[in-house]
């Protein structure tokens, strides 16, 4: 694995056809609805389909989505992806999964590690940019630490339940 995308821990991989399982089973945990905008689970098929078409091409699909793994043992532990990327102004859009038995162990901000420096030095990114709910304490606190810095609250930004909930605004300059 390219020490781009790896270190000691852990490393950031391709999806493969082999991850259908894990993504299956992550993408319709209900309990992550109310950090994505997923409103209706998804099929083994419209997974299936979604990783055929997957091409991994930041340019083309505006977006790119890699797997986090254990270098202990290769097991998936979450995903991060860039979402909504702007080659004219070289921004993207973060998205950053742990799963619920891996949190809690320093794994998401490795993953920030390496993907930062990814983006930085092999993308030639200037900025990247995250949504996060302000009752989101772990995960604002996880992006402030790294050093993502507030730029504005979205009043009422996003709906859970019958409520709509504030949402920050944070950036990094790369």
């Amino acid at each position: 694995m390219s020490q781009l995308l790896s270190n000691d821990t852990l490393s950031l991989r391709a999806l493969e056809p082999t991850d259908l399982e894990t993504l299956y089973r992550w993408e319709n945990d209900t309990a992550l609805w109310t950090v994505s905008d997923t409103v209706a689970p998804y099929s083994r098929e419209a997974l299936w389909q979604y990783l055929e078409q997957y091409t991994g091409d930041i340019y083309a699909q505006r977006q790119l989505r890699l797997m986090i793994t254990s270098n202990a043992d290769g097991a998936p532990i979450g995903t991060i992806d860039y979402l909504n990327f702007d080659p004219l102004n070289n921004r993207a859009e973060l998205g950053l999964f742990i799963a619920a038995e891996q949190r809690g162990k320093g794994l998401g901000r490795q993953a920030l590690e390496l993907l930062t420096a990814y983006s930085r030095d092999h993308i030639g990114l200037r900025q990247l940019y995250v949504y996060i709910a302000l009752d989101n304490t772990v995960c604002l606190n996880l992006f402030e630490d790294f050093g993502y810095r507030r730029v504005g609250i979205l009043q009422s930004w996003v709906k859970r339940g019958n409520t709509y909930r504030d949402v920050a605004l944070l950036q990094m300059m790369l």
